[in-house]
């Protein structure tokens, strides 16, 4: 029904869009939206009105104009100065992450985004879901933070085995970079003493005794394997729980960081289940030259699928978390760590075989999304690009750096040159901004952190993200974060990468939708786009921005029909 929509209503755009009226016997609108304040994305154009036929917009403007659109059988809606704009991205995010995490693991958050603030507590949290489990069922946790902690320390083994000696326990950092494992957990998964470090990660150990202390960096899938899946059950109830988190929030469209066959095939059934009820964009992950994908081994390039389920970029990891150490940099971390004044963090392979994976995929037509937090990531990022557009030249294969959090000025100047497109983790301003300035970066290079206005300034067109479930989904704290620039604790961190209300709410909407291969068809609020839209009570462009995060978002519709309303 929605593709003949899209083309009964081709001539109808065509005509609106020149100006003109319907056509005497012409289709009138399903829907029309009037009396409000609509931010098209289209420039600095706001209108008050808009009308939608099937999924599709057929005309935006004033309320006069909108209204004389309508027949008998159109519905209008008074938005009564509420602010309409484009659905929001989730421009990079492993949904259904959050839903996953509700529905089977122990939510160790710290606060803001959770309660748990000290090792006890950890441990209790952990014992508890022990206690309603049989014996040798594993028990999985997500999102502590040693930064956090009291202790100001990781989990270690013996933490764990105080939840449970009898449960095998996996938990991972919030960062997802690194996870702890109980005594059971280990034993089960044959890691000991004389177990070397996998490439391109680290099995911490004992000083004193040599033995695994129970914390893997870039590694953790040495035991986090073993667990087994969620049941059907408990899969589809993770897609409904995630689904709600996400378009309560006005997203209209989730970019998910990575996945594989398994994942593709979940999003599939969710889909076939009405579950689905806004728009993914899925990548899949790649781990080594010669290894393909998913994707590859499927015959899908990036852009297969439609406009509810697609294949966007293949992903691969440079390197790791800076709040974890294991980002890779060419200066050392502000704070040594484990007292190495020269520790630079790793990357999770040679520069040489990033390039060969990345002249794989570019000579084959893929757009390439690269995981680099650290510069020294990010200047092996830039020459495996360069190196792959030297070798087969291709125009605007827009391909991506994700995360690109302590990118240089120089890289910045080289990103512009190969038409690169960043997607910042601006929400780090906030949720570890202080620690990045006091712990990880320093003063100089945490101000620098999420170089948004530097970008805009060399033309670079980028989005920003919440890398949920490491943050909460929420474009518009995002946009609030890009704005102010305010930390924890209030400070303002790198005033000078501060940008407008307009430019960051581009990052969420008409930037992200370019950034996937989209700005045709969303993004913005125009004649021949797809009816995804956002109400808002208030408008994020006038209200005082450090109010923008407390903004709520009333109504999210997906191709003009509505998928969330929220309770009054």
């Amino acid at each position: 029904m929605k593709r003949a929509n899209h083309i009964i209503a081709g001539a109808f755009v065509t005509a609106i869009a020149a100006g003109c009226t319907a056509p005497a016997g012409g289709i009138a609108p399903d829907t029309i939206w009037v009396n409000g304040t609509v931010i098209t994305m289209e420039g600095e154009q706001v209108v008050q009105a808009v009308a939608v036929l099937g999924d599709q917009i057929v005309a935006v403007g004033s309320d006069a104009e909108v209204r004389a659109l309508a027949g008998p059988q159109t519905r209008v809606v008074d938005l009564d100065g509420r602010t309409m704009t484009p659905g929001f991205y989730a421009a990079h995010d492993h949904f259904p992450g959050s839903g996953r995490v509700a529905v089977t693991q122990v939510d160790l958050n710290s606060p803001p985004i959770g309660a748990i603030e000290n090792m006890d507590q950890l441990v209790a949290a952990l014992g508890a879901r022990a206690e309603e489990l049989p014996e040798g069922q594993w028990v999985s946790g997500r999102g502590y933070d040693d930064t956090l902690l009291a202790e100001q320390r990781h989990p270690t083994r013996k933490d764990l085995d105080k939840a449970s000696t009898t449960h095998p326990i996996y938990i991972s950092h919030t960062s997802g970079h690194l996870g702890v494992a109980n005594s059971l957990a280990l034993e089960l998964a044959g890691v000991t003493r004389d177990t070397p470090d996998p490439p391109g990660g680290v099995v911490r150990r004992d000083p004193d005794t040599g033995e695994p202390d129970g914390v893997f960096e870039e590694s953790g899938g040495m035991v986090s394997r073993l667990i087994p899946p969620p049941t059907p059950e408990q899969t589809m109830e993770a897609y409904r729980w995630a689904v709600e988190d996400y378009v309560e929030d006005g997203v209209t469209t989730a970019v998910i960081a990575g996945g594989g066959r398994g994942s593709l095939a979940g999003l599939q059934r969710a889909r076939d289940a009405g579950i689905l009820t806004f728009r993914i964009i899925t990548m899949m992950s790649r781990s080594a030259p010669g290894q393909p994908s998913a994707a590859e081994a499927g015959g899908m390039v990036s852009g297969f699928g439609d406009e509810y389920l697609k294949l966007g970029a293949i992903k691969i990891v440079q390197d790791g978390s800076n709040q974890g150490y294991t980002g890779h940099f060419t200066e050392p971390y502000h704070t040594p760590f484990k007292g190495d004044a020269n520790y630079r963090g790793y990357p999770r392979r040679s520069r040489e075989d990033l390039t060969t994976m990345v002249k794989e995929l570019h000579e084959a037509g893929y757009q390439i999304a690269i995981h680099a937090n650290g510069d020294a990531a990010i200047d092996d990022v830039i020459y495996a690009f360069r190196e792959a557009q030297r070798a087969f030249p291709r125009e605007d294969a827009r391909h991506r750096i994700e995360h690109c959090q302590m990118v240089r000025t120089d890289q910045l100047d080289a990103i512009a040159e190969l038409n690169l497109s960043p997607s910042f983790f601006v929400g780090h301003v906030y949720y570890w901004g202080d620690r990045h300035r006091d712990i990880f970066m320093g003063p100089e290079r945490a101000a620098g952190i999420s170089a948004l206005r530097s970008s805009i300034d060399r033309g670079i067109r980028f989005t920003v993200h919440d890398d949920t479930p490491v943050t909460p989904v929420n474009p518009l704290q995002l946009v609030w974060v890009s704005v102010n620039r305010l930390t924890r604790t209030e400070q303002v961190l790198g005033p000078d990468e501060r940008i407008t209300p307009l430019e960051a709410l581009r990052t969420v909407t008409i930037d992200a939708a370019w950034q996937n291969f989209e700005e045709d068809i969303k993004g913005s609020i125009a004649p021949g786009k797809l009816a995804d839209f956002v109400i808002l009570d208030n408008n994020p462009l006038t209200v005082d921005p450090t109010a923008i995060r407390d903004i709520q978002v009333l109504e999210t519709i997906v191709g003009g029909e509505t998928v969330y309303t929220r309770s009054m």
